[in-house]
């Protein structure tokens, strides 16, 4: 059995470090402290340009909740058409309603959008704040998407093994389970094993110092608490730790 190894990242010195690790996907976000945005259209092209494994970008216009408006859906209709202009393969993206419920309407508007361009569709977290799984992956599965990325519902994905395993049963290859949210080299082959996914997700976060040599402390970009002279970058070693695990389960 193949598995997938989808490496999430949210800059293009990433994309060369998931690819050299084995990642086989890459889900391609801007932000990723703040869950992953949408990256930008120039990011998307470069992506496209460099990548030899498919790339998905993520379709989220801000941070926080799912819950959207008019605007907000017609900003994520123009990125899936950038998506599709810059030669991705994919998009990652959800709605809910204020319920906790998969908002139909809006997704189906998304989902229709992107596959007019042939391009796949992944549903991401927001299941993981619906109120019901079982009710949210039957609309799924009719609205076409072919996988959804869920931690099970937890904070981490090994808290959520047992709700992973009954979506892998519910879903009856229909739709792919991908588990991501904390998952590593440690506890990847578990996961596997206790839930029976076939595609894990992870960013495998590290940093690098900054190459400037005038290091001013005195402005500050953003959060104060942020170091803007430490650059977040996926760290390779990680990626291929978990691919040499996938190997062996093969």
């Amino acid at each position: 059995m193949n598995y997938e190894l989808e490496v999430c990242i949210d800059n293009i010195e990433s994309l060369h470090y998931a690819i050299q690790g084995g990642a086989t996907r890459i889900e391609l976000c801007s932000a990723l402290a703040l869950g992953g945005l949408t990256p930008s259209y120039g990011m998307m092209k470069q992506s496209a340009r460099l990548s030899t494994i498919p790339v998905y970008a993520m379709i989220r216009p801000r941070q926080g909740d799912f819950l959207y408006d008019y605007d907000d859906i017609a900003m994520m209709l123009d990125d899936i058409d950038a998506a599709a202009e810059a030669k991705l393969q994919g998009v990652v993206l959800g709605a809910l309603t204020a319920q906790g419920e998969i908002d139909q309407p809006q997704v189906k508007q998304l989902v229709t959008r992107a596959q007019q361009h042939g391009l796949g569709v992944t549903f991401h977290r927001a299941i993981d704040q619906c109120r019901d799984f079982r009710q949210a992956l039957e609309l799924l599965i009719d609205l076409g998407c072919e996988r959804v990325l869920t931690s099970g519902q937890a904070p981490q994905v090994e808290q959520g093994i047992s709700t992973l395993a009954d979506m892998v049963s519910l879903a009856k290859g229909r739709i792919c389970i991908m588990a991501g949210a904390g998952l590593t080299a440690n506890n990847v082959t578990q996961i596997i094993q206790q839930t029976g996914v076939q595609e894990v997700h992870l960013s495998g976060k590290s940093v690098r110092p900054s190459h400037m040599q005038l290091k001013s402390a005195a402005a500050k970009m953003g959060r104060a608490d942020v170091d803007d002279f430490m650059i977040p970058v996926t760290n390779p070693t990680a990626i291929a730790q978990v691919a040499e695990k996938l190997r062996i389960l093969v």
